[in-house]
């Protein structure tokens, strides 16, 4: 019971301070367009996950995605996604559909950055291997 008051009574504070007008500067104000450098660095740490999620589905695509235009990939796997299938008759496109989102969602956040004046993410100085040109 102290617990859960002590921790309601600290939030009752903070709102209460929030509420009086105290400025936290890793959050943009309300009425600001701008972003903060709080702001700013989450999205650019997003971004840069985002990057790396979409590397390793590009490579899990190789191996047992749909090959398709849409989603930059290798020839596939025969025996990979043959596996797959005996796991679930639909993986291929999962992971197809997972790929094109997180190129999506670094491709967006990017943008974002990008239409508020702020360097995208670009880890492509961190490359040294280029992705897979296994035949199977």
């Amino acid at each position: 019971m102290r617990k859960g008051l002590a921790v309601g009574g600290a939030g009752a504070i903070g709102a209460g301070l929030l509420a009086n007008g105290l400025s936290l500067p890793a959050f943009a104000e309300e009425s600001s367009n701008s972003l903060t450098k709080g702001d700013v660095a989450i999205l650019r740490l997003l971004a840069a996950v985002e990057i790396i999620e979409s590397d390793l589905w590009q490579q899990y695509n190789e191996l047992g995605g749909i090959q398709d235009s849409e989603v930059q990939g290798g020839s596939g796997s025969a025996p990979y996604v043959a596996g797959l299938l005996v796991l679930d008759g639909e993986m291929f496109q999962y992971i197809r559909d997972n790929t094109e989102d997180e190129f999506s969602h670094m491709n967006f956040l990017n943008a974002y950055l990008a239409s508020k004046g702020v360097d995208p993410v670009n880890l492509a100085r961190f490359r040294t291997l280029p992705s897979s040109q296994a035949t199977g």
